[in-house]
């Protein structure tokens, strides 16, 4: 019989598109990692909150892989910040859900999930595993200029879920000391899986001509690109103001050049695309920034392709898929030495990373490489070699690893207490 998995992750599906609201890049790693272990003989149950009616109770994603819906509180209207008001009746319903079925344990992803998970975990002994993907802490850290600190209702309730997981997963050597340091973890609790990239569909292709065929951009632009949800946290800003630096020094380069930001606002911050398309006007560079709604994941390494270079500025990351995802389609990556980053980014092989978020320091950076496409060549190979040490199989067996690890301590645990 195959071992069965109950994920949990109710602030965000992953039936939804990537880049709008709440979604993004662990809506992908859940997705995907659930798809390589249900390839390896393990079936999982993806729980997630109910915001969309027309949405089946459970839909199967892939073979031996379902997302079932917890039809509970407001179908609509119910950002990620009003969701700790909704933790104990979405716990309840997911225990009860849970009782039906026989699960072997459960992984929870991002802290809401965790406190969800908790009591029902306890309440029906089954072993829970927690990913956190983002830490309060470490964002409190790293706020971009005016960002709202995160409130210590999060700060308490990811201590507690630190303390009650029987294992915790981080994406970095650099999440698994934050865990420790920051939030008391037992060292020997924490393991350290890296997400990964669809190495079948993040390619090099047929290569950058072609690309910007397909997506309907010049031959011979420059092309910089941020892909993500258009947020304070992700830095394009420090992009934008970056460019603004860059064609004040080296305005040569504004005829051919194309700024992409792609991605809907997310969150809190509706206002956020209006408010940098203002900036881009006030700084007189609207006519090289160009906002992208997001695109289907099968239509995105095209863009990726398309792109001299992709802009990584973000305030933290606990890895960063994005950075993953261009490299493995040849394009070199410039990304804020912070976090999960240093890790997603071989450091001068596989793109470039910029100390802190000053724009006139990313303004020098690209405006360097631009000049230099010997060295994008060179950082291209690099790329696409770095990116291939990333699969999502080497994460699903790592990640299974650390399953049959807490479910033979459980049952030994069980046996020694009967």
């Amino acid at each position: 019989m195959n071992r069965r998995i109950a994920t949990v992750m109710v602030h965000t599906s992953p039936l939804d598109q990537p880049g709008i609201g709440d979604a993004g890049g662990m809506n992908i790693y859940v997705a995907e990692s659930a798809e390589r272990m249900a390839a390896m003989g393990v079936d999982v149950d993806i729980f997630t909150r109910r915001t969309n009616e027309d949405v089946d109770d459970v839909v199967e994603i892939a073979k031996g892989v379902r997302v079932r819906q917890i039809n509970m509180g407001p179908v609509h209207g119910v950002t990620k910040e009003q969701l700790p008001a909704l933790i104990p009746a979405l716990s309840a319903e997911l225990a009860q859900m849970l009782a039906k079925d026989s699960y072997d344990l459960i992984h929870s992803h991002y802290w809401i999930s965790g406190k969800i998970a908790m009591p029902a975990a306890s309440r029906l002994s089954i072993p829970l595993v927690h990913t956190m993907h983002t830490m309060a802490r470490v964002k409190n850290l790293n706020l971009a200029e005016g960002e709202t600190p995160e409130p210590m209702i999060r700060v308490q309730g990811e201590s507690q879920v630190v303390a009650a997981a029987n294992a915790l997963i981080a994406n970095t050597d650099a999440e698994a000391a934050s865990l420790v340091s920051l939030y008391d973890a037992c060292p020997d609790n924490v393991s350290v899986v890296s997400p990964g990239v669809d190495l079948y569909s993040f390619t090099a292709g047929a290569g950058r001509a072609v690309a910007r065929e397909a997506v309907n951009l010049p031959k011979d632009a420059h092309v910089l690109a941020f892909v993500g949800r258009i947020q304070p946290h992700k830095g394009p800003e420090v992009l934008i103001r970056a460019v603004a630096e860059m064609l004040m020094h080296s305005p040569h380069l504004r005829s051919k050049l194309i700024v992409l930001i792609m991605g809907g606002a997310s969150g809190a911050g509706t206002g956020e695309v209006d408010r940098l398309k203002d900036l881009a006007s006030w700084l007189g560079i609207s006519d090289v920034v160009r906002f992208e709604n997001p695109v289907p994941r099968n239509e995105l390494p095209q863009w990726y392709r398309a792109a001299d270079l992709v802009c990584v500025p973000s305030y933290s990351e606990s890895f960063g898929l994005v950075a993953l995802e261009a490299q493995a389609c040849g394009t070199p990556v410039v990304a804020t030495a912070v976090g999960g980053l240093r890790t997603a980014i071989a450091d001068g092989i596989s793109g470039v990373l910029v100390d802190g978020h000053d724009p006139k320091a990313w303004s020098s950076v690209i405006a360097r490489l631009l000049n230099e496409p010997q060295r994008r060549v060179l950082l291209s190979m690099g790329a696409i070699e770095h990116a291939s040490h990333f699969g999502w199989d080497a994460t699903a067996r790592g990640t299974l690893d650390i399953y049959d690890r807490v479910a033979t301590s459980s049952i030994q645990a069980n046996k020694s207490i009967s």
